[in-house]
This record gives C-alpha cells, structure tokens and sequence, in this order.
C-alpha cells in the first residue's frame, strides 16, 4: 500500500511539473516579457517615391524643365501614450508620385508583441479610454511595427480612403490595446 501510494504521488508531482513547464512556456510565448528591455531603432529617409508604384504618367506643363514636386505633409500628429509610455510624431505625406506614407518620426515606446502601426477613424482620448478605441471602428494595418524607437515610413494601400481616417495608432494586436496614438490634424 505504501509504494502504490509513492507511485502515485510521484505520477501527480511528474504530471503537475510537466503542466507547469507547459503553462510557463505557454505564458513566456504569450507575454514575451524580454521585449520590455529590447530596444530596436530603425532610421528611414522620408522617400522620394513608394516602392512598387508605377512612376507618374508625364503631365503637359507650362514649364518643362520645372522640378518634379517633393514630398507633402498633407496631416500630422503627436503621439500620447496610452499602455505605455510612447512619445515622437506622425505625419501623412504625399510623395511626388502621389502615393502616400505614414511617416513615425523620433518614436520612443516600449517593444512589445505584435506591434502594428494602424490608420485609424478612431478618435483619440487620453489616459485609459483611449486603450481599446482604435478596433472599435475603421483601421487599415500598415504592417508591422519596423522598430521601437526611430523614424519610419509605412506605405499606405492605393484603395485607402484617407479621408475616412483620422489618427494612427501603434497598436498591440495579441492583447487588444493601444501602446499611444496620434490625432491627425490637416496641414
């Protein structure tokens, strides 16, 4: 009676640590706390033109030898923070090509897991209720959030409306919430 009693209890001590070792695994998957003192700095130009556009059809013009038009900050922003401490700006600009980019500049947040830039028709708020608003209404995803620090360029899709939205976020997809976000003013 005894040893079935050790067999058993050693069995229930095998199979709670193997739980835990799944779970904490699991958790560590989940939470990927090390991106808290991960910095990654990415460093972009602002670019003449979008990658993948076709260039732009020859216009007839007064002048021939005019320079082509530069790159147009058509709205602009400063971000606040919201689950975490996120400060830089955000401009929309139009390149002479007329394709668009949403351009982060001086970012400083916290690396996270899954970190998108969003585009969005959400209104932003300070403090606590403007966590959760971004998914709320319309967004269009601009990708991946290319580092945590730096300035960026995220190219925005020919089809968008962009008079439909009105901030940028930079948002945690994997738990739902707004690391800070900027309220896009027209210039």
């Amino acid at each position: 009676m005894g040893r079935v009693r050790k067999a058993l209890g050693r069995r229930w001590f095998v199979g709670v640590l193997v739980l835990a070792v799944v779970a904490g695994g699991f958790g560590l998957y989940w939470f990927q706390p090390w991106k808290l003192w991960q910095d990654k700095t990415v460093e972009e130009a602002l670019p003449q033109a979008a990658k993948n556009s076709a260039p732009p059809a020859a216009a007839p013009s007064a002048d021939a030898d005019a320079p082509a038009p530069g790159p147009q900050t058509l709205a602009d922003g400063e971000l606040i923070s919201h689950e975490h401490t996120t400060s830089g700006s955000v401009k929309l600009v139009r390149l002479a090509d007329g394709s668009h980019v949403v351009r982060l500049e001086d970012l400083d947040t916290s690396n996270g897991p899954d970190l998108r830039v969003w585009l969005t028709d959400a209104p932003v708020k300070e403090g606590r209720a403007g966590w959760h608003v971004f998914d709320d209404g319309e967004y269009v995803s601009l990708g991946r959030l290319k580092g945590n620090k730096g300035s960026q360029n995220y190219v925005v899709p020919e089809d968008v409306d962009l008079s439909r939205y009105s901030s940028v976020t930079i948002w945690c997809d994997r738990f739902d919430v707004s690391f800070g976000a900027a309220e896009l003013a027209r210039a």
